[in-house]
């Protein structure tokens, strides 16, 4: 689908000079090489609903959403509930009508799993000497029971040539020790950087069956023991049974063991090393995605829809940090969260409604892996096959990216991975937003926010952003006074007008063939409108 301006004198079309999305009357065709062309016109009605969008309005949810008393919004919290509260309380006042099998509410059942330390044991012990490790020296994320006694193997983390030169045989079955730096102490594009690499590196030492990752904290002379209310879905559960296990990985902070870590040798040590990690204990956990729908006015086309979705989760709290403790996550996701609140909001007041459906969704977890998203893809309130796209928001509050100012501009995932893009771009110019393809990060953040979840059901899903990284990123400091409201007011405009010009369209938006990235898109696509 191409989008082009309708031409000044162009038959039977009264001369229009489109210099602002301010002037009424704009008219856009939406051009496809499959189907004929379909205008758009830009009335004082839709003119006057984008001027709804209020950046003071969302000054205001944002500074709720994002407050201390929310306490970072982790899945599962008393926050989370909380704002999931709040999101319906403002589709209600908006008029949306409720989609979930609760009113507003669409509840997937998952499991909290917690780990009792009163069994662990974790001992390394180096010729007569033997270090026990108290429960309180350690920080871990483990899913399930280990009881494992193996030699030790030291790995040097920043030597990649000598990790990439690992063996299977010198790796299957041990234990590696080795010092892994926390990316939650770095700042800005470096934090991300250090995540990927540690992940990097562990799925190396599964894939070489390694039975355990040991890395050494010498900042912190106490952990955080194991992370407890980890989720579990009983849907995915069943999946896992056939998938292998990741390396586990534990953190030691006791000034003993990276004394050993420090006299060791690289390669084969002389240490043993002794765990036993008791069995997670499991209790059920209600979670909820946010839900309303304003309907179409087509007769036939109301039965379709376009998604506008942001998740309302954020990562919650670290007690063990001294000072500001709460993530309070304005930009990530606050900002993509009152988007869908203000624009619910401004497009609920249109008399003359588009012809086919808009939803306005909130997910939960997609901090804990897209898991609101996932859930709703494998339970759709509106069929697959009839969900034309779905625009995801991430990002948009903060201007102050990591690449320098970002003023007036966004950046669209899988930019040309669909006719999203082009649409949203043409969106752009009428609205002075410059909506753009990010050369580095376009493609490859497309995996990364609940778009996927409904791009891999086929549907042409992509997430807007207007900083991919901004510093603060999963930090303390992403505060809600930080957001820049005008401009996320006119970003939003834009995004509000895409959704009428897809809603309003009777064409819709189709993967981009030609592009090899999609194939597998096409493929889910297809296998929907097949049925």
């Amino acid at each position: 689908m191409r989008i082009d301006l309708i031409p000044e004198n162009a038959a039977g079309t009264p001369r229009r000079v489109v210099r602002s999305v301010f002037l009424l009357g704009i008219a856009v065709c939406c051009l496809s090489a499959q189907q004929p062309a379909q205008l758009f016109t830009v009335t004082p009605e839709v003119r006057a609903a984008l001027d709804r969008v209020s950046g003071e309005s969302m000054r205001g949810h944002l500074s709720f959403i994002a407050s201390d008393a929310l306490e970072g919004r982790n899945t599962p919290s008393r926050g989370l509930d909380i704002a999931s509260e709040y999101i319906a309380a403002q589709f209600r006042r908006a008029g949306l009508e409720p989609a979930g099998d609760n009113g507003y509410f669409q509840t997937a059942n998952f499991v909290l799993a917690d780990t009792p330390m009163d069994g662990f044991e974790l001992s390394l012990k180096t010729g007569i000497e033997t270090v026990n490790i108290a429960k309180d020296q350690v920080s871990f994320n483990i899913d399930r029971a280990l009881k494992l006694t193996s030699s030790l193997l030291k790995v040097d983390y920043a030597d990649l040539a000598a990790v990439a030169a690992l063996k299977p045989e010198q790796v299957a079955g041990k234990a590696i020790i080795v010092e892994i730096p926390d990316s939650r102490r770095a700042q800005g594009p470096r934090r991300l950087e250090m995540y990927m690499a540690r992940q990097e590196f562990v799925s190396k030492m599964t894939a070489m069956n390694a039975a355990l990752v040991l890395t050494i904290d010498r900042l912190s002379a106490r952990g955080t023991g194991p992370v407890q209310g980890r989720l579990i879905d009983p849907e995915d559960r069943r999946e896992r049974v056939t998938r292998p296990p990741s390396t586990p990985v534990i953190t030691v902070h006791d000034p003993r063991a990276i004394k050993l870590f420090d006299e060791a040798k690289l390669g084969p040590t002389t240490t043993e090393l002794s765990l036993k990690v008791p069995a997670p204990v499991e209790h059920p956990v209600p979670l909820r995605n946010v839900i309303g729908v304003l309907r179409g006015s087509d007769a036939v086309l109301k039965d379709t829809c376009v998604l506008l979705t942001a998740h309302y989760d954020h990562i919650g709290m670290r007690p063990e940090l001294e000072g500001d403790n709460i993530f309070n996550g304005a930009n990530d996701n606050g900002s993509g969260t009152v988007t869908v609140i203000e624009l619910a909001s401004a497009l609920a007041s249109l008399k003359q409604r588009p012809k086919r459906s808009i939803v306005f969704m909130t997910f939960f977890g997609e901090e804990r892996g897209l898991l609101g998203a996932r859930y709703y893809g494998r339970h759709p309130v509106f069929p697959i096959g009839k969900t034309v796209a779905n625009i995801n928001l991430e990002h948009l509050g903060r201007t102050d990216s990591s690449e320098g100012p970002q003023l007036a501009n966004a950046s669209i995932t899988g930019f040309d991975y669909s006719d999203v893009g082009t649409i949203m771009e043409s969106a752009g110019k009428l609205t002075g937003i410059k909506v753009y393809k990010h050369e580095q990060n376009s493609d490859s953040f497309f995996d990364r926010s609940d778009n996927q979840a409904l791009a891999d059901k086929g549907v042409p899903a992509h997430t807007l952003c207007t900083a991919f990284v901004f510093p603060d990123y999963h930090g303390a400091g992403d505060h809600w006074d930080k957001i820049d409201y005008a401009n996320m007011e006119k970003v939003d405009r834009m995004i509000a007008l895409s959704l009428v010009m897809i809603a309003d369209s009777t064409t819709a938006p189709k993967w981009n063939e030609a592009n090899p990235r999609t194939a597998r898109y096409v493929k889910a696509w297809r296998s929907q409108h097949e049925k």
